[in-house]
């Protein structure tokens, strides 16, 4: 399984910025490295990279590139933007191109659902374009749009390490669930048949494990942890 990471833009290709000087590339590129150690994780799993910290690959080279490795799948990761001020323009939205297979509409509707649930942001939908990394690009390829960086509120996140990590997780997901990828087993070690109970406690314990704007998503993610048998509810703040 080859999947190639593209983080968009460069350190000097024109891309996305705030308002207040935050270049795109800084975003797409943190995402990317954090995805590529979580791939690595599985089973049978090569990562590349379309871009470069050392240059800016222009488009056409790395969609020849991903065709020439042969890769499996292409994601595009970036940052999105309303015009060049502040506004209230937000939320996630993920492209394909016009004319794809349906394999590739599934592959970017996973990863778009699970980046609207883990981020908790607005969902903006699946779209269409005609972009250029969606265009030329000889295997399921899709581009992500994680947040805009022209909305003081997803800006915050976009700059924080931990959304960045969110976000990576989410694609990794979608692309683990898509393709059936398998996690490695730690080497040299077999999971012990009995093993050892923790220690027990009195008392009850809750986890907490999403806080959203939008009530949608907070159902979404009760209904997929009731079907999986947790006693999920949803606690209004």
């Amino acid at each position: 399984m080859k999947i190639m990471l593209d983080a968009g833009h460069g350190y000097t290709t024109a891309g996305k910025r705030s308002p207040d000087g935050m270049r795109e590339y800084e975003f797409n590129r943190v995402v990317a490295n954090y995805a590529k150690g979580l791939l690595e994780d599985y089973q049978n799993v090569t990562v590349y990279f379309a871009h470069s910290d050392k240059r800016d690959v222009p488009l056409k080279g790395r969609t020849d590139e991903a065709n020439r490795l042969k890769v499996d799948c292409y994601v595009s990761i970036h940052a999105n933007a309303y015009g060049s001020n502040w506004n209230d323009a937000n939320g996630i939205e993920t492209y394909v191109h016009p004319v794809r297979p349906k394999k590739t509409t599934e592959l970017a509707k996973k990863i778009h659902r699970n980046l609207v649930i883990a981020t908790g942001l607005k969902d903006r939908g699946l779209k269409e374009a005609d972009f250029h990394v969606l265009r030329e690009t000889e295997m399921s390829a899709v581009l992500a749009e994680c947040g805009f960086m022209t909305n003081r509120e997803d800006v915050k996140q976009l700059r924080s390490d931990t959304f960045r990590k969110t976000c990576a997780e989410a694609i990794v997901k979608g692309i683990a669930d898509h393709f059936n990828l398998r996690k490695k087993t730690d080497a040299g070690t077999s999971p012990s048949k009995n093993p050892a109970p923790l220690p027990s406690k009195k008392g009850q314990y809750k986890v907490q494990v999403g806080a959203f704007d939008d009530k949608k998503n907070a159902d979404e993610l009760v209904d997929q942890l009731i079907k999986r048998g947790f006693p999920a509810y949803i606690l209004f703040e």
